[in-house]
């Protein structure tokens, strides 16, 4: 006999518990769920901003509805609370440690515009890094409260499958818990990939796991890789005063425009941030002071070398979290090379009534707002008779690096990848923010392009747009992207002025025509 805890609704709706005997233990409970006996009309694996939004999305039509979520520490011991990646060691805590370092910057163009302020003013990362986690910890609970709310049921247990309609997780204390579903959605996201096959990785290093919840500062800080998650960490250390380098093996921004990118780390080591381009760490230690030692070599001579660092931070991409799962036990397939779960355009996997949406996928933008209405479209279409399927192109996105990069669509290589040279137009310029004159600050790498079809009505493919705020210009652009704009609707929309987006729409140079692209600004 095993114990299966059943969440039943007692008067007004509310939770009640029991514990019931089922003959056969877990896999007797298994057989009574597979023939029809199931405990919720939709289980969703993975408490993050994609999983979080099937389940309120689910509770809304009426369903009713689990949410199973458990978070593996860190090998640095870090752990956190419900929301995913996104709220706890990603673009909320990024984005407010990246306005941190903005300040620093505004700090020093004050003195230009009036402010007496004494310069170098010290910045206290123990007071930011307890503000940021603060209110990482309300939205923790914010999304307790919505849960509960909406009658979702949530288990702070780490689910893996039993059969395909059924998972089994161990509660604290030990007590085995077993629930079933009509439908079940996988949206459990990624961990940071660490490299295992250099000596002392594990034991010295951390990832953006850990970052956003040290007490302490890092100090100097060794970055190694060139993923967007990298070049943000990077720049928000660099902007807080702190000696920080990145080593890069190969090319940066992999899958964004290289031109932007290359513009990126150009500011980025204008503006502080060391970079060593074509090399690959071997190995860390301890020494004896604390410090940690980095042996690298470059990949070119094949010449050692070593640096001495307080912390050294992974950041070589992210790994698919689906290795306690058990989805062959559900028959869920997933690639071979990435681990990741193979969808169809309803998000189906390979068994009818089991879904996956988010990081989790194969092929898939690997961002939060995607998995969100990717989310909410999937339980639209099975529980509210929508047919609307998530669309994947023109999605927009940034990097909130210090000069921020935003996009939507093809970058330049795709496009010439996709149409061929002699079909693409690039329409270019650079720019300088007003807000820079006064205090002289340098816009040497403050570019906007943007690639159309050549043949009329030159639609736009791609917008690419380097500069403060470029997060909110690229989401105005990315609708009128989305409904298939023209070039030459874009050349008739009144810019609002004076703004950085209103570069956008005074793009009158094109690359094929050699003229130099410089403005100078703003007037």
């Amino acid at each position: 006999m095993a114990a299966m805890a059943v969440a039943l609704r007692g008067l007004g709706g509310r939770f009640r518990w029991r514990t019931q005997a089922v003959a056969g233990g877990v896999r007797g409970a298994a057989r009574g769920a597979a023939a029809g006996q199931r405990d919720y009309d939709l289980l969703v694996i993975g408490g993050g901003s994609g999983g979080l939004a099937c389940a309120k999305e689910a509770a809304q039509l009426g369903r009713k509805v689990a949410v199973v979520d458990y978070v593996e520490p860190s090998p640095q011991g870090t752990r956190w609370g419900l929301g995913g990646t996104c709220v706890n060691v990603g673009c909320i805590p990024k984005k407010l440690m990246h306005q941190a370092a903005l300040l620093g910057g505004l700090i020093q163009d004050a003195p230009h515009y009036g402010w007496e302020v004494a310069q170098p003013v010290p910045h206290d990362w123990r007071k930011m890094a307890e503000a940021v986690q603060n209110h990482v910890k309300s939205l923790n609970w914010g999304h307790r409260v919505q849960l509960q709310d909406r009658k979702v049921k949530y288990f702070n247990i780490k689910a893996s499958f039993v059969d395909e309609h059924t998972v089994c997780g161990v509660a604290k204390g030990g007590k085995e818990i077993l629930l079933s579903a009509d439908h079940i959605i996988i949206a459990t996201g990624g961990r940071p990939r660490y490299p295992m096959h250099i000596e002392g990785a594990l034991e010295y290093g951390i990832t953006s796991d850990d970052i956003f919840w040290l007490k302490e500062s890092p100090g100097k800080t060794l970055v190694v890789g060139a993923s967007y998650v990298a070049l943000e960490c990077a720049g928000f250390l660099t902007g807080i005063g702190l000696d920080t380098t990145v080593m890069i093996r190969s090319i940066p921004l992999r899958g964004f425009d290289q031109q932007m990118s290359s513009m990126v780390i150009e500011h980025m080591a204008s503006h502080g941030t060391r970079f060593l381009r074509g090399c690959a760490p071997s190995r860390v230690r301890r020494l004896p002071d604390g410090h940690l030692q980095v042996t690298w070599e470059d990949c070119t001579t094949g010449k050692e070398d070593t640096g001495t660092f307080d912390t050294v931070l992974w950041a070589i991409g992210r790994v698919p979290d689906t290795r306690s799962l058990n989805l062959e036990k559900a028959g869920v397939d997933t690639s071979p090379d990435t681990q990741k779960i193979l969808v169809d355009s309803r998000e189906g996997t390979s068994v009818p009534h089991i879904y996956a949406i988010g990081d989790v996928v194969e092929g898939r933008p690997e961002l939060t707002p995607t998995a969100i209405m990717a989310g909410r479209l999937l339980v639209q279409r099975l529980f509210g008779g929508s047919s609307d399927l998530m669309d994947y192109d023109n999605v927009p996105t940034t990097v909130f690096t210090p000069l921020e990069y935003g996009c939507v669509g093809l970058s330049e290589e795709e496009a010439v990848a996709r149409h061929g040279q002699e079909h693409v137009e690039v329409y270019h310029a650079h720019y300088k923010p007003l807000e820079f004159t006064v205090a002289g600050r340098d816009a040497s790498q403050c570019y906007v392009k943007m690639v159309c079809l050549r043949e009329p009505p030159q639609l736009v493919l791609g917008l690419h747009f380097l500069g403060p705020n470029a997060g909110e210009v690229t989401q105005g652009f990315a609708l009128g992207i989305k409904c298939g704009a023209s070039y030459a609707q874009v050349m008739r929309t009144v810019g609002i002025h004076p703004t950085c987006s209103e570069e956008v729409v005074k793009l009158r140079i094109s690359k094929r025509s050699g003229l130099d692209p410089t403005v100078t600004g703003c007037g």
